[in-house]
This record gives structure tokens, C-alpha cells and sequence, in this order.
């Protein structure tokens, strides 16, 4: 029995050992991306747009490291209520849109991005303030590990392109979509609270997990755009400039269009 249960534990240990070694080496990638962007792209006086996601926790570490050391005068604007709390925490400086509406870059996360560099984002249900900010920016920089960095969209990420839509428009629109493009759309369902998520905005979220890959992604996205009710989608199209890809060991790929 003693040795039953001892196998069982061992199994156990070695089981959690071998999960964290891999989030440490996705951490690792993580952090990698995000301080390559942020040495190469941030300089002084520059009114910065801050992603929202985990990537970006390790870009404004190194965006407060670097203004720390060396005095650089830097106005972040966030992109949501996590990005809003990081600059706060950090003791960095906060802007809003509504007085620096023309940005000299930002710097935010994907959940997928093909060899386009086109976007799968809102994985955290942001989508909408980061389009937003990313297209008042002159330069829009995805960091993001390397598993993020696919030729097809869809190969990796298998959650979906999430959708923001008004809560009342949720039903009719989960159905459009779908006779539109087929694929599978689903209401975004909380994990710690009973009921949907609810964005910074006071939207729902569905997930739209498509059969097979569009052939106009651009295309594909007005359409869904202009369905009534669609708030904003998840599909970065023509926006990102250069992406950083972190490796487990620490190296950094950057592809760019």
C-alpha cells in the first residue's frame, strides 16, 4: 500500500516539476521578447501605448528599469485596467488618449500571429482598447514567446478570434457568424464569477473557433465588423510593424513586414 501511494506521489512531484520547468521556459521567452522591444524601440520623451497581457508585465519591468537608469521621460498609456494598475505599480507616468492621442508606439501581446504578421488577439478580453491605442501609435510591436509565431493563424492557438459584442446582440450574432462562416462561436463564460465575461467596456466576449483558415482575413473581419452589435474583433490585420519571438534559452527571432 506504503508503495502504491509513494509511486502515485512521486509520479505527482515529477508531473509538477515538469510543468514548471515549461512555464519557466515560456516565462523565459516571455521576457526575452519584451525586453528586446523595449531596448530597441523605447527612447526618450516618446508617449508609449502598454499592451495588456503577460508578455507585457516583463516589457514595462524593463520600460521602468530603463527609465530608472537612465532618466528617460516616458508617458504610458494604457490599454486596460491591468495595463492602468502595471503603470501605476511601477510609479511610471500615466496618460490617457484623451491628452496624448497620437503615440510614438505601442507595445503589446498576441495569442497568434501569422507570417503576415497578422493578429489573433484578446485571449484576455482586451481587444478593443488595444486596437484602439495600437492604431494611434506610429509603430505597433508584438512581444510574445515563440510558440505565438505560426505562418497560419489557427495552428496554435485553438481558443479562437474573440469578438466583442454588446450583451443583448450576443445570440444574434453568435448565429450570424456562424452561418457566415461556419466554425464555432461561443459566449465567453467567467471562471471566478457565475455567468459570461464582462469586459473593461461592459461587453460579452464570444470566441469564434473557425474550421479552416480564411483566404482574405481582412475581408473576413469587415464583414464581421459590420454585423449590428460587433463592438471589435480580436484580428489584427496590417497593424503590426515587427514582432519578437522569445526563445526557452533566452534568443530572440524578429520578423517584420
Amino acid at each position: 500500500m506504503f508503495t502504491t501511494v509513494a509511486r502515485g506521489l512521486q509520479f505527482h512531484v515529477t508531473g509538477q516539476i515538469r510543468r514548471c520547468v515549461t512555464m519557466s521556459a515560456i516565462e523565459a521567452g516571455k521576457k526575452a521578447a519584451a525586453f528586446a522591444a523595449v531596448d530597441e524601440h523605447i527612447k526618450n520623451n516618446q508617449k508609449v501605448g502598454i499592451g495588456s497581457g503577460s508578455t507585457v508585465v516583463y516589457a514595462v519591468q524593463r520600460l521602468a528599469e530603463r527609465i530608472q537608469k537612465e532618466n528617460l521621460n516616458i508617458i504610458c498609456v494604457p490599454t486596460s485596467f491591468q495595463a492602468n494598475q502595471l503603470i501605476q505599480e511601477h510609479n511610471l507616468n500615466l496618460g490617457t488618449l484623451e491628452t496624448y492621442p497620437k503615440l510614438d508606439v505601442a507595445i503589446d501581446g498576441a495569442d497568434e500571429t501569422d507570417k503576415n504578421l497578422t493578429c489573433i488577439k484578446g485571449g484576455g478580453g482586451c481587444q478593443t482598447q488595444e486596437k484602439i491605442v495600437a492604431s494611434c501609435a506610429k509603430e505597433l510591436i508584438i512581444i510574445a514567446d515563440d510558440r505565438k509565431d505560426s505562418q497560419v493563424l489557427g495552428t496554435t492557438y485553438k481558443k479562437g478570434i474573440p469578438i466583442e459584442v454588446i450583451p443583448m446582440s450576443y445570440k444574434p450574432v453568435q448565429i450570424k457568424i456562424q452561418e457566415l462562416f461556419g466554425g464555432e462561436v461561443m459566449l465567453r463564460m467567467a471562471q471566478q464569477k457565475a455567468g459570461p465575461v464582462v469586459t473593461d467596456n461592459g461587453n460579452f466576449v464570444l470566441d469564434w473557433k473557425f474550421s479552416k483558415a480564411c483566404d482574405d482575413w481582412d475581408k473576413c473581419n469587415t464583414t464581421i465588423k459590420m454585423i449590428p452589435g460587433v463592438v471589435e474583433t480580436g484580428l489584427f490585420i496590417n497593424m503590426a510593424k515587427v514582432a519578437y519571438f522569445g526563445t526557452a534559452d533566452g534568443k530572440v527571432t524578429k520578423r517584420s513586414v
